[in-house]
């Protein structure tokens, strides 16, 4: 289940064909102000100074806010927000921490999604006090990032601390009750001298990045939208030269994930809190960029990369292993004790590749397609070769990836296996099939993501009739007739009715339209290829 609940309507997309009209409705985005955290004690020389300093930058910051209000709405569900940079003919891809200087750190705190903070120069770990310390050259003012607090007692001592901040590294900021489950960890900036006193027990030479595995980790939605895509967004950069380390670190995930982190990073990741040893690095990243739903913004990527780029990385992280799965299936059709002959199976592997292949992605329980059997029959009759695929929580991904990359046609009910997606090749039919009440929803996370991964997206909303729930309330109930204002009463409203008691009962006639059109579609573009190989 995607834990949308918490989040503000900020835009609806119209649901339909790909030869329907489509309306989108934006909303304005602010860059907030936050909070620089502990700042060092000055001297009163300085004072002066770095007041007007202070003041110059807060103006900066907070100026664009004097003249545009965006609701709380808009700004609790302002989709990378982190994009839209600073208003007012500054470069709107710029950020606030683009350029660091060796010796400081800086937090960028303007994004609702997610803190990121970087850190350069001598960086250092204790984990035992969930610490990351920086020490700077003897010459460096105090000053950074965020100009430090102004202490009315004055005074400077070389072992306390010049700058401090805290920060959650994890990308749903704007979820306070996830984000307190999060290990906190805590940025220092100390004097070079005080140096000595930490020793390195491992040094590294490559940039860190650091984040957390905690949260909604285990919904696969998040593992791919919280944590891989943020991932691959500010580590690419590093051309694989750069280490992860891993606050509430699970060995599953890491094996889980393993294929694709070895195709981000050459070096083993780091359990944060397991790893006593105090690492040394020349950079660290604490925290992931996140640009969107299951989304890459090219525009704010080096070299310009895209979704599709990420896609890349799965292909190469899941190929080795499916040719692995198919030849082991052609030795074992080869083998004496194979049940059907040789020719047998080459004959059927034939026809099949006649046919446009449609795989149906199966759920058990809440919105399961009660006549999936009969679906079945009927793409069958359409000329569809079909694969029901129920993935579970212990499916190889290998496996999925090897039946999603080789359909034209996938159809799903709306929820976090769409996240699947991602394995399909651009250009192929995704026809996702909507309940009542999470039309906004399927739009947001897998309607426009599909669109930009170059998927032919088809939204399928189902009418009150083909619902479970036609059964349990009067016909002019508003849980019928009205969803939205049945969400509207709140999260626990939403979840107890549209997602955990509805079941999806398909009008075949009615459905049937579109798997024609995705039939026709699907065999025009096989034919057009076959074309092209000849």
């Amino acid at each position: 289940m995607v834990h949308y609940h918490r989040y503000i309507q900020l835009k609806k997309g119209q649901v339909g064909f790909a030869d329907e009209d489509e309306e989108s409705h934006g909303g304005s985005i602010g860059l907030v102000c936050g909070n620089s955290g502990y700042g060092k004690r000055i001297t009163r020389p300085k004072l002066l100074s770095l007041l007007v300093l202070s003041l110059l930058s807060c103006t900066f910051i907070v100026a664009p806010q004097l003249f545009s209000f965006p609701s709380t709405f808009s700004l609790l569900y302002s989709l990378g927000a982190e994009d839209e940079g600073l208003v007012g003919g500054s470069d709107i891809n710029a950020s606030p921490c683009s350029s660091v200087s060796n010796g400081t750190f800086c937090c960028d705190r303007s994004s609702i999604r997610s803190d990121v903070c970087i850190m350069k120069g001598d960086v250092r770990t204790r984990s035992s006090s969930s610490s990351i310390f920086l020490y700077t050259p003897t010459n460096t003012n105090g000053v950074i990032s965020y100009v430090s607090d102004i202490s009315e007692h004055g005074g400077e001592d070389d072992n306390e601390d010049l700058h401090r901040e805290k920060i959650r590294p994890y990308t749903r900021k704007w979820e306070a009750s996830v984000m307190d489950t999060i290990d906190e960890l805590k940025l220092v900036s100390k004097k070079q001298n005080s140096a000595v006193q930490h020793h390195c027990d491992v040094k590294h030479d490559v940039p860190a990045v650091f984040f957390s595995t905690g949260g909604y980790t285990g919904n696969v939605y998040h593992e791919f939208n919280d944590g891989l895509l943020p991932l691959y967004i500010t580590s690419q950069q590093f051309n694989k030269k750069v280490v992860f380390v891993i606050l509430e670190y699970h060995d599953w995930w890491v094996t889980k994930y393993g294929d694709i982190l070895s195709l981000l990073s050459d070096y083993p990741p780091i359990d944060f809190s397991g790893d006593k040893r105090s690492h040394c690095f020349p950079e660290a990243i604490v925290g992931l960029k996140i640009h969107d739903e299951l989304t890459v913004n090219s525009s704010l990527m080096e070299g310009s990369k895209s979704i599709k780029d990420f896609r890349d990385i799965l292909d190469q992280a899941y190929w080795p292993r499916i040719s692995g799965l198919i030849q082991d299936e052609e030795r074992e059709a080869l083998s004496p004790s194979a049940k059907t002959p040789v020719e047998v199976k080459k004959g059927k592997r034939e026809e099949k590749l006649k046919k446009p292949k449609l795989v149906i992605v199966s759920r058990n329980g809440s919105r399961a397609i009660t006549n999936e059997d009969a679906l079945v029959k009927m793409a069958e009759n359409i000329g569809f070769l079909v694969e029901v695929l129920r993935p579970t929580p212990t499916t190889e991904l290998a496996k999925l990836y090897r039946v999603l990359n080789s359909s034209d046609v996938t159809i799903g009910v709306h929820g976090a296996a769409m996240t699947h997606l991602l394995f399909m090749k651009p250009g192929c039919v995704f026809i996702q099939v909507i309940p009542l009440g999470t039309d906004w929803a399927a739009e947001t996370y897998y309607g426009e993501p599909a669109r930009k991964l170059g998927l032919k997206y088809v939204g399928y909303g189902i009418l009150p009739q083909e619902s479970s729930l036609y059964d349990d309330y009067d016909r002019n109930d508003p849980v019928l007739t009205d969803p939205e204002s049945v969400n509207n009463k709140g999260w626990e409203f939403t979840k107890k009715i549209y997602l955990d008691r509805q079941k999806v009962r398909l009008n075949l006639g009615r459905f049937r339209k579109r798997l024609v059109r995705a039939y026709h579609y699907s065999t025009a573009k096989r034919n057009l290829h076959i074309h092209h190989q000849s």
